[in-house]
């Protein structure tokens, strides 16, 4: 009689299990479908036309869901936002996402239309088309949408969009205040998205902010990352003869600007990557605390270096992770002349670095600017923000031109902080083991506005599958990540999460 008993309970679980498989795969269909129909319409974020498009198809779709829904007027590119029906009870979570998509180049795509969302799967001679009739069936986790944004950032839209269907079916009362935002000028750095978020701060407010963009860890395990860094930018120009000399007349006497820079640059650095200029690293300090979350990130040091072809990494930090605590500064470009077939005998007439410097909260970006231009200074050199005179240039020895970005700020929430732990218990919960942490990442996300207006923790939770080439040809959504997206934002908005 026990034997049957726990046969019986057995079969039961594997029952449960099997109704739930299906009906996440229905889910998943249904997002499917969605999300073709969604990225058949173009967003390129150069193109105001294409985004109008966008706004129409997403107010459609989220009045269907029961939200109200609006169009915030920027300086730019208008935003978008939606809330479901509000309760003063409840906390209040705010959603943000973005439907603006890099620029296409089809003829580096291997299909004829990246708006036309292609099905393929992985074979051992690489990728094989398939037919979505096939999906009727059954839905292969494994195979692939390929087309442009679905995986950065309309992916992760149509997983919200279809885990609010699940909730509202299964009548599921969602312990938040929901609201959403979704950026049109993400890929353009959002330069209207610090005044807007001062114009509308109370339509936004909110008790904590989670951020759907970018892909998880690339263990592919359940991620939540805890902040981002910043950028600002310089481009520094250094100048020779008044136009390029031929180098057997004037080599050996016109100052080379190329040395000139390279000379320069080579001050900055030491050969272990370490940024030498005075104060540039100063308030950054890491405990035995926070050394112990950031070593337990899963990265493979050896498939790393694999990948970029390097023997050895720079000596930043003793670790991947360890070196994203700190500002970088970036050679991003160089130019001087003519190289390659067009090389020619002269003595160049200017050279140019650009720069970009990461951020960390630790670090401003305007003095880390100030640093440089002071450091570049003590180095001998008059320091314009303009092209020189001539008067400029009989005048001084040394000139060089600089000219500066704008800065991005970096953010980074407490690893401690209660709605970051209610996440990972919901990871921990739903996936069966403990998410991948990182303090912060390398890359950048415009969300300081929000950080600095709003005064709320933010978290990011990505969706998307780590090699899904966003920005480039050929990007790509995992189906799998869409059946986890779905659990995931079901998992998030259920009542266990707000306890």
């Amino acid at each position: 009689m026990k034997k049957l008993l726990t046969l019986t309970f057995l079969l039961s679980l594997f029952t449960a299990h099997s109704q739930d498989s299906i009906l996440i795969k229905s889910k998943v269909a249904n997002a499917i479908g969605e999300l073709k129909e969604f990225v058949a319409i173009p967003n390129d974020a150069l193109n105001a036309d294409d985004i109008d498009t966008n706004l129409f198809w997403l107010r459609k779709k989220f009045t269907e869901r029961g939200f109200n829904s609006t169009i915030l007027e920027t300086e730019g590119l208008p935003l978008f936002f939606a809330a479901l029906p509000m309760d003063d009870n409840k906390p209040t979570i705010l959603f943000y996402m973005h439907l603006d998509g890099q620029s296409v180049d089809a003829t580096k795509w291997d299909q004829a239309d990246p708006y036309k969302i292609v099905l393929k799967s992985k074979t051992n001679e690489g990728w094989k088309t398939e037919s979505f009739s096939d999906l009727n069936d059954d839905i292969n986790y494994d195979w692939r949408l390929f087309g442009r944004s679905t995986s950065d950032d309309k992916g992760p839209i149509i997983m919200f969009l279809n885990a609010i269907d699940a909730l509202k079916k299964d009548n599921i009362d969602i312990p938040y205040n929901v609201k959403v935002i979704l950026d049109s000028e993400e890929e353009k750095s959002s330069a209207p998205l610090p005044k807007a978020v001062r114009t509308y701060k109370d339509l936004l407010q909110a008790d904590f902010l989670v951020i759907n963009d970018g892909p998880v860890h690339v263990s592919g395990k359940p991620t939540i990352v805890y902040g981002c860094r910043g950028i600002t930018t310089l481009s520094i120009t250094t100048y020779g003869p008044i136009k390029p000399q031929h180098s057997g007349h004037y080599g050996n006497y016109a100052p080379n600007p190329g040395f000139q820079l390279t000379q320069l640059l080579a001050t900055m650095k030491d050969a272990d990557g370490k940024v030498l200029i005075k104060g540039y690293y100063d308030g950054i300090s890491l405990d035995d605390a926070t050394l112990e979350i950031l070593k337990s990130v899963p990265d493979n040091i050896e498939k790393i270096n694999k990948n970029l072809a390097i023997s050895s990494p720079e000596k930043v930090g003793s670790f991947y992770q360890e070196s994203l605590q700190y500002p970088s500064l970036n050679i991003r470009g160089l130019g001087s002349g003519w190289i390659g077939d067009q090389a020619r005998t002269i003595v160049p007439a200017t050279a140019t670095a650009e720069l970009d410097l990461r951020l960390v909260p630790e670090s401003d970006g305007t003095k880390l600017k100030n640093l440089v231009k002071a450091h570049i200074k003590n180095q001998g050199y008059h320091v314009m923000n303009t092209e020189p005179t001539m008067e400029d240039r009989v005048k001084y020895d040394k000139i060089v031109t600089i000219k500066e970005g704008s800065v991005t700020d970096a953010f980074r929430t407490e690893l401690d902080n209660p709605f970051g732990n209610g996440i990972v218990k919901t990871m921990e919960s739903k996936f069966g083991e403990k998410p991948v942490q990182i303090r912060i990442m390398g890359g950048t996300v415009p969300i300081s506005p929000f950080i600095n207006e709003l005064k709320i923790p933010a978290f990011i939770v990505p969706m998307v599958n780590p090699d899904n080439n966003q920005h480039s040809p050929n990007e790509n959504l995992k189906i799998g990540q869409i059946a986890y997206g779905i659990e995931l934002f079901y998992a998030l908005l259920s009542p266990n999460q707000a306890e």
